[in-house]
């Protein structure tokens, strides 16, 4: 096993950091920990710092927003979209790539992303990876809102994107629906004041996202097909190939989701984008407006 510390933005001259693809475009590259789980970053090569420590480098760390797919796993437009952005609020951007049709005890997507964080601070010590920013959009989405509850604390805002299905703080209701079994599964408990800690929560999807996709009929043949294979595996909510039952549009689940938390003391800011249907690109600005001033006090809060 190769026991040498990775090469680190601190370790190589400025001039040569962008031929070493440690600022710009940072291709896919596998997580240390888990070569599984891949990600790319966007590094913008004017804002940041590449070696904190030194005297000679005096520009603050940069933010560090994590923009996640969702089923169609399209990293590099996800990235591209957002590099104008990156340049503009002098921020960083990271883009998790996570195995399709991939189930394990040993991967959990949540601990990849924590992987990615922890290697992030050593490599690129200019990108402050401590608390940062997040959004995703349909599975996207799935996910962000999961990460919130599991570790709130590694936070600073979150943009949860039409998600089509949710986990509600629900503790009668096993995962993924409810949150009965979180510490069981997950070796933690959900701290609904950590939760609430995280003041910037953003609920976006478009005003005709409402409807079930496949349709009906399509979630009653697989919950047909899934209690003639395998019925054993069935739960209330979910079926036997782990994919939770999707009962409702998406709009209406989030308006749902935004009042179960309202009851919890979370609040979250609900954005519905007028004549748009499941279209990240269509709720894109929202999301950047959200997100802008508050990477900008970030910033201020660094003067």
């Amino acid at each position: 096993m190769d026991s040498h510390p990775p090469l680190t933005t601190a370790d190589v001259p400025p001039k040569f950091l962008k031929s070493a693809f440690l600022v710009g475009h940072i291709p896919l590259k596998a997580l240390s920990v888990d070569p599984r789980v891949s990600y790319s970053l966007f590094v913008t090569p004017e804002h940041y710092n590449p070696n904190p420590a030194s005297p000679l480098h005096t520009l603050p760390l940069i933010p560090l927003l994590i923009v996640v797919h969702g089923t169609s796993r399209r990293t590099s437009q996800l990235l591209s979209k957002l590099v104008a952005f990156a340049h503009s609020q002098r921020c960083a951007v990271l883009c998790p790539m996570f195995p399709a049709v991939l189930s394990s005890r040993t991967l959990r997507s949540d601990v990849a992303v924590l992987g990615m964080l922890e290697e992030v601070a050593q490599r690129w010590p200019g990108i402050d990876a401590r608390k940062v920013f997040m959004m995703g959009f349909s599975g996207g989405g799935q996910f962000v809102h999961r990460f919130l509850y599991l570790n709130p604390e590694r936070l600073q805002a979150v943009s949860v994107g039409a998600p089509g299905r949710v986990t509600r703080l629900d503790e009668t209701l096993s995962w993924p629906a409810g949150v009965k079994d979180v510490e069981e599964k997950f070796e933690k408990k959900i701290d609904k004041e950590k939760i609430m800690a995280v003041r910037n929560i953003q609920l976006v999807v478009g005003s005709e996202d409402n409807e079930v996709h496949g349709g009906k009929d399509f979630w009653a043949w697989r919950d047909e097909m899934n209690d003639t294979s395998r019925p054993k595996k069935i739960g209330k909510s979910s079926g036997g190939d782990g994919m939770e039952t999707m009962r409702m549009g998406r709009l209406e689940t989030l308006q749902k989701l935004q009042e179960s938390w309202r009851v919890d003391g979370i609040e979250a800011q609900l954005d519905i984008i007028p004549g748009v249907a499941h279209n990240s690109e269509g709720v894109l600005d929202a999301v950047l407006d959200f997100l802008r001033p508050l990477i900008i006090e970030v910033h201020r809060r660094k003067e």
